[in-house]
């Protein structure tokens, strides 16, 4: 998963939407150099099968809503008292929404909102006390998403710039108790959540276009950026948000 190896070991990690794509290989990452890592997400059963493939006791599955206030502070909870404490936690659980402004229903932003906005809100507030005692990180899957506009997106980028925005704040406020906030910013990503964006090679070509790089990234292009951040050698990096995106966002927009 990782080229490089990062002394994560034994250091207890949190990762939300943990149980497929972008989460599941930073999980794995953080798995493979050693941590001990709690997943969460909606679904059990991917959680689970991460938990049965880890070696014993590595490994922790704690299902739950992150847009549910009682449901991360379980979660928390149960990671703390599995691993002891937290030295990093990773705010990846995330919605999609696409389309114009007023075609999307009231219910799909608020379901939108809640999971990336309110979901990492959440989890800080839980977090962040015991962050503070192990002089922690805390690490948001942003997006280039949060960072520029996209077309037919507004609802889905409002929310990724503020995840952007929090990250930089929190960062600003809890630098001098120890703790370091950053993000990543992926841009098109091959998951399950996008399946249905690149299926054939007419879809993709668009996207390949603005890819300098010329593929679409993928889930474990992301996770050693992560493990960097969380790792000594980012010691001294807090409120950056790294882009992983191919060199996505190197472009101004104009045509080759």
């Amino acid at each position: 998963m990782t080229v490089n190896r990062y002394a994560v070991e034994d250091g207890a990690v949190l990762v939300t939407g943990g149980g497929s794509g972008i989460g599941l290989a930073i999980a794995q990452a953080f798995l493979d150099n050693g941590a001990r890592v709690a997943v969460s997400g909606r679904r059990t059963e991917p959680l689970e099968r991460f938990v049965a493939a880890a070696p014993a006791g590595r490994a922790l599955a704690v299902p739950g809503d992150v847009g549910a206030p009682a449901d991360v502070e379980r979660i928390v909870r149960r990671t703390v008292e599995a691993f002891g404490g937290l030295d990093v936690v990773v705010s990846n659980a995330a919605g999609y929404a696409s389309g114009e402004l007023a075609d999307l229903a009231v219910p799909e932003w608020e379901a939108l909102r809640r999971t990336n906005v309110d979901g990492l809100f959440h989890l800080a507030q839980a977090t962040v006390p015991h962050l503070e005692a192990s002089r922690g990180t805390l690490i948001a899957v942003a997006s280039v998403s949060g960072l520029y506009g996209d077309w037919g997106q507004a609802a889905y980028n409002a929310t990724k710039h503020a995840v952007v925005g929090f990250v930089q704040s929190l960062a600003l406020d809890l630098g001098g108790r120890g703790v370091r906030v950053n993000a990543v910013a992926p841009a098109f990503t091959q998951t399950e959540m996008t399946a249905g964006v690149g299926a054939d090679d007419d879809a993709l070509a668009p996207f390949l276009d603005r890819i300098a790089l010329g593929r679409p990234g993928l889930p474990e292009d992301v996770a050693p950026a992560v493990l960097f951040l969380a790792s000594a050698d980012a010691g001294y990096i807090t409120g950056s948000v790294l882009t992983v995106d191919g060199g996505t966002s190197a472009s101004t927009g104009q045509p080759r």
